[in-house]
């Protein structure tokens, strides 16, 4: 029995269709990976099946009674509310039985006999809810759940607007699993978390006995978890038994296939317009060249998909920058509190350094310490000379209503339209997200726009935090290649061995050096 059915889906924003006649259903126990390319619709699926999105056209149905956990990708946490609650309010819908139980108790000082009866029958029936739900432990179970999360280190009481993007995402992740529902829909839930917590996460999916879907561009995660692909791409949505490894196979045979097949034909449609071109004058031939016609007319025409721009990035290089591109000297890093014992690093020319560990432990932090848009607590930092300083941020919060075009036109000026619209192709943005709004973009298109505001700035180091959070995989590909081919320095923040081991020249374990316990 399907879980949910969505039939003949179409929708799209002004002029854009994201997806035509679309049809979808989810049977219990399927991990379902739902892949595609930046911008092909996937967190508008999400949405529209969850229903915070309308639909143009079609109808989307879910089995009656099916409790749904959707960690978005843009969720946020409300100000003032610590980690505990946030966390408890997983169990929002016992405590509103808890309440009405109580309710009911109040009232049966004054209730007749036979009201007296229904009032104990229905709380007899709360009671066993919330036996049966775990409420009388749900402090343990929270605890459990920040436990493998690794929440516990960072403090349950803790304001949700204290924590770092990846301890946000936990504290989402974490409520979503305490809720236990029928079906979790995940949204790109590795961005922002550490090796170490995608593991846990990965053997929790692996052990997840209920249906899921998925998003994700991380292809070892995603190959680990799931047995059912479906791939979104040109406004189609189709089907893939098997993991990722599996549907490329599939894929790419059939792409080949139906390019063989449109040459093909090409080829036929070729040799009988050009007969019909040189009989259907002379009488002897015009029935051959009329019946030729009416073939070409009926034929059923292959066409072959527009390929989306593959996405090329060439950062541009500045001239050559000073032997030592920083140097600390018993650098303290953090805000009230310390986040990092005294630290003496240095990082020379040349050099391709990968700074990892958990979340929270301060390596945005030690960045941001480095490029001195921080003071540090104690301690100081010598940057070097000639430094052409690229930086890529984590996260950037604030809304953007310029179009993709505005924004890169405010950084170069003295760029032609034609070079700016060039510029955003050449990171793999199609003309309709390039005249779009930066605001209505997917993560991963907004990343190209940065991206693309990075590689036409003369740099000779790179300081990049997390920069394969969203990316699609020709994108991640696209940029490792880059950033192997740079023959400045690099400074980068990443949680992808797969990604950061081929670029990297020196791995940094910030664990070492944290103040935090382990």
């Amino acid at each position: 029995m399907s879980i949910l059915s969505v039939k003949n889906l179409s929708h799209g924003f002004g002029d854009r269709a994201i997806f035509n006649d679309v049809s979808f259903r989810l049977l219990k126990g399927e991990h379902i990976g739902l892949i595609g390319a930046n911008g092909e619709g996937k967190s508008t699926f999400m949405n529209i099946i969850t229903g915070q999105l309308q639909p143009d056209e079609g109808k989307v149905e879910w089995a009656k009674k099916v409790r749904v956990g959707y960690l978005d990708q843009h969720a946020v946490l409300r100000k003032g509310m610590s980690m505990r609650e946030a966390l408890k309010g997983a169990f929002q819908y016992l405590f509103d039985l808890e309440t009405e139980m109580n309710g009911l108790y109040e009232k049966m000082g004054e209730a007749t006999p036979e009201e007296l009866e229904k009032m104990l029958e229905d709380v007899g029936t709360i009671q066993d809810i919330l036996t049966n739900n775990d409420f009388y432990i749900i402090d343990a179970k929270v605890e459990e759940i920040a436990r493998g999360l690794g929440l516990d280190d960072v403090g349950l009481d803790r304001d949700v607007q204290d924590l770092s993007g990846g301890q946000r995402t936990k504290v989402l992740l974490a409520k979503l699993l305490l809720e236990k529902p029928d079906i979790l829909l995940l949204d790109e839930p590795t961005n922002y978390l550490d090796e170490q917590h995608i593991e846990w996460l990965k053997r929790y999916l692996q052990d997840y006995e209920n249906a899921f879907i998925l998003i994700s561009h991380d292809i070892p995660f995603l190959n680990s978890v799931i047995n059912l692909i479906y791939h979104m791409e040109n406004q189609e949505l189709n089907r893939y038994v098997g993991d990722y490894d599996d549907f490329m196979k599939v894929y790419e045979m059939k792409k080949q296939q139906l390019e063989s097949a449109y040459k093909k034909q090409q080829q036929e449609i070729s040799e009988l317009k050009d007969f019909v071109a040189r009989n259907k004058a002379r009488v002897s031939t015009r029935n051959m060249a009329m019946s030729r016609q009416k073939k070409l007319d009926k034929m059923d025409v292959i066409e072959l998909a527009q390929e989306r721009p593959k996405p090329e990035f060439r950062f541009k290089e500045g001239r050559t920058s000073g032997k030592v591109i920083f140097e600390t000297s018993d650098l303290v890093i953090g805000y009230d509190e310390p986040l990092s014992k005294p630290l003496n690093l240095r990082m020379e020319r040349g050099q391709k350094i990968a700074l990892v560990g958990a979340n929270g432990i301060g390596k945005t932090t030690l960045l941001k310490s480095i490029l001195g848009e921080i003071n540090p607590l104690s301690g100081s930092v010598q940057r070097g000379d000639y430094l052409l300083t690229g930086y890529f941020e984590q996260e950037v919060k604030q809304s953007n209503y310029n179009t993709c075009i505005e924004e890169v036109w405010q950084e170069f000026p003295s760029f032609t339209q034609y070079e700016v619209r060039a510029a955003l192709a050449k990171c793999g943005l199609t003309t309709k997200h390039i005249e779009s709004k930066v605001e209505v973009l997917s993560g991963g298109e907004k990343a190209k726009v940065r991206l693309c505001k990075l590689i036409n700035n003369e740099t000779n180091i790179l300081v990049l935090d997390e920069p394969t959070n969203h990316l699609d995989v020709d994108a991640k590909d696209e940029l490792k290649r880059a950033l192997q081919a740079y023959k400045g320095s690099v400074l980068i923040i990443c949680h992808e061995p797969e990604f950061y081991e081929d670029v990297a020249t020196e791995v940094w374990n910030c664990e070492n050096w944290t103040t935090k316990v382990f």
